[in-house]
This record gives structure tokens, C-alpha cells and sequence, in this order.
């Protein structure tokens, strides 16, 4: 009777995670989408790592240490590297002192040298510079799977060299299909053998002999992942009106829907053409400033009401909440306007209603 052979399989080591660590927000490089993953030791921004994704392993960057997310904003830059906010409050004597300090110190023929170490670069005196803190973990959060290698980042631009090959390969496919779709781009994933392919369609595409056609020429796995019109854009980046890139591309990944009343409530021009972004939806940033406005007209008559002007009812028209004016126009064609200190609500009568002072001004006018 032959002895079951047991074949010895050679397990990874399984790391082991404390109930503490911290917490830092990792950029995808290639999906430009952010996770929140944990990790035991201190990484400062850029540092390249390999961390978890929506489609897995993959290269990613980090970006910033989490453990503030939510909290109150305080002046100063919690991971400052250079110049500091609270050097704004040094005094010109104290600032002219600095520098005189700095020359005597070179001028005395000590070597001066730079070390990018923890101690140097978070200053414990300086309330605007302070280092990550570690938090006591609830719940399940990602971990980063380890620190990019030499052999990772070599690995990783291999496999961006192939992207544009393979985007080519696709879409002479999509061709021969004759698939309503538009391929966006192309990614190998660093974790696995797998491609991942985006694209746009208008319609629902069955795309079943194409992911066959793909798999018989890449020989590894293939995902084929249908994405929006702002997602693309996310995605491949650009240049905005504004001049600077996209913002789903380079400030945040959360594509926060964008109403038309965003636009309207602050007085922006309702040409379509001003107000949408080059993938054809509004723009993002018209969501920024909206809780703004919204709660500084709350401080203002709203449009269409009317105000009593010395004797005569005006009606206001406009409201500038950026000049803090408000334009009024009265019975005869008479447009003026007045700053937002001539305006007070009264209570008792429940209305707005212009101020004695303003009042006695305009009368003597």
C-alpha cells in the first residue's frame, strides 16, 4: 500500500496587526481612486507602497496621514516639509534675529548638512508642524501590503510600457466586434496577472467574445469595466478652465453629484458652455462654495422682496454676496445699490428694513 504523498507548501509569513497603528490615505496611480489603509511605522507623502485597491494589489502613493480626517480645521499644515503657516506670525525683529543667527552659524566654518529624518522634519515646537499620530483601531481597515521595492517600481513601469500595446490590440478588437463602446484606457495590475480595461458605452454591451478574443492573445485574466462620462475624466486627467488639472483627478475621487440650483444660487451664468466641465456635466467645484452662499443669504432679503427707502418702496433685484451689495429698484426706473450694513431684520415686525442711519443718509442726499 503506497504511502498519500503530503506535498509541503510554503506558507508567507502572516503578519501580524496591533490594535494600533496609523492611518494614511493611498492614491492609486492608475484609477486615481484613494484608500484609507493602515500601517505600523511613519510614511511621509510620495512614499510609493503596495496596498489594497478595488481590483487589488496594486502601486499606490501616499498621499497624506488620515488621522486628522474629520476634524476641526486648525491653522498651520500638520505634515509641513518646508515653510510653515505659524512663521507668519514672527515679528520683523525676531525674523531679522533669525537670519543673523543663520550667518554667524555658517560664517563659522561648521559644516552644514541636511538629514530628511522624523526628528527634523516634525518639529515638536512649531504648533503648525506635528507628526502623524497613531490611533487605536475599530473595525475592519486595509493594510498596506508592504513598501514598494526596487523590484516592485521596476516590475511596475515594465508593465506601463505594455499599456499602450494593449490598449491597441483592444480596440482593433472592439473593431472587429463592432462594439459600441469607447476604450479609455488600459492597466496592468502589479498584485496579480490581470489586465483591467475602461471603457465608455452609452448602451448596455455584451462584450463576452471580445473578453475571449483578449484572453487568447494576453494569455492572463481579463476585466473589462464599464465607467461614466466623469469618471473618464477622472481617470485620464487634464486641464480645466480654470487652468489647473481636473479636480476629480488631483483633489478628490468622490464624484459628488452637481445640480443646476448650485449655479443658480450663485448668481453664475446658466450657459451651459461656462458652467460645464470638458466631460460635459456640470463642473465640480460649483459644489465647493454652495453651503456658502446658502448660509450667507440667510444674512440677506431674499429677490423679489421689497424695501421701504426713505419714502419711497424699492424692490431688490440682485444680491452680491461676494461685494456685500444689493442692487434695489424703484417705481420709476431708479436703480441703486447699498452695502449690506444698511439692511437689519427686525424681529418684532418680522421684516428687513433699512437702517435709521442709512435712511437719514440717503433723505440728506
Amino acid at each position: 500500500m503506497k504511502k498519500d504523498r503530503v506535498r509541503s507548501v510554503e506558507k508567507a509569513p502572516v503578519r501580524n496587526k496591533p490594535s494600533s497603528a496609523y492611518i494614511y490615505m493611498v492614491k492609486n496611480t492608475s484609477s486615481n481612486e484613494t484608500t484609507i489603509c493602515a500601517w505600523d511605522t511613519v510614511l511621509y507623502p510620495g512614499t510609493s507602497v503596495v496596498s489594497p485597491t478595488r481590483y487589488g494589489l496594486d502601486m499606490g502613493v501616499i498621499v497624506a496621514s488620515a488621522h486628522s480626517l474629520g476634524r476641526e480645521y486648525q491653522k498651520g499644515n500638520d505634515q509641513c516639509r518646508g515653510d510653515c503657516l505659524h512663521c507668519e506670525s514672527l515679528g520683523e525683529e525676531e525674523a531679522v534675529d533669525s537670519e543673523q543667527d543663520g550667518v554667524e552659524e555658517l560664517a563659522s566654518g561648521e559644516e552644514f548638512t541636511y538629514k530628511d529624518e522624523p526628528d527634523e522634519v516634525f518639529d515638536d515646537g512649531c504648533p503648525g508642524m506635528s507628526p502623524p499620530e497613531m490611533v487605536q483601531l475599530s473595525g475592519d481597515i486595509q493594510w498596506i501590503d508592504r513598501l514598494a521595492t526596487p523590484t516592485d517600481m521596476s516590475r511596475y513601469q515594465e508593465l506601463c510600457a505594455k499599456e499602450d500595446e494593449a490598449m491597441r490590440i483592444c480596440r482593433e478588437k472592439i473593431t472587429m466586434h463592432k462594439l459600441q463602446m469607447k476604450l479609455v484606457t488600459a492597466h496592468f495590475l502589479l498584485g496579480e496577472p490581470k489586465i483591467i480595461f475602461f471603457f465608455t458605452a452609452d448602451v448596455r454591451v455584451d462584450f463576452r467574445e471580445l473578453v475571449k478574443d483578449l484572453v487568447s492573445v494576453f494569455r492572463i485574466r481579463i476585466e473589462l469595466r464599464q465607467i461614466g462620462v466623469r469618471d473618464e475624466s477622472r481617470v485620464l486627467g487634464g486641464l480645466a478652465v480654470c487652468g489647473r488639472d481636473y479636480c476629480c483627478h488631483s483633489v478628490t475621487d468622490k464624484l459628488d453629484p452637481v445640480s443646476i440650483k448650485m449655479a443658480k444660487e450663485q448668481n453664475l451664468s446658466l450657459n451651459s458652455m461656462k458652467i460645464s466641465g470638458p466631460c460635459g456635466r456640470l463642473l465640480c467645484c460649483l459644489s465647493y462654495e454652495f453651503d456658502f452662499y446658502v448660509e450667507e443669504k440667510r444674512k440677506y432679503p431674499s429677490e423679489g422682496s421689497k424695501l421701504k427707502v426713505g419714502f419711497e418702496v424699492m424692490k431688490i433685484t440682485e444680491i452680491n454676496i461676494l461685494r456685500k451689495k444689493i442692487t434695489l429698484l424703484g417705481a420709476e426706473g431708479r436703480m441703486i445699490s447699498i452695502p449690506h450694513s444698511a439692511v437689519i431684520f427686525n424681529e418684532g415686525a418680522n421684516r428687513w428694513e433699512i437702517t435709521k442711519e442709512y435712511s437719514a443718509e440717503y433723505l440728506s442726499n
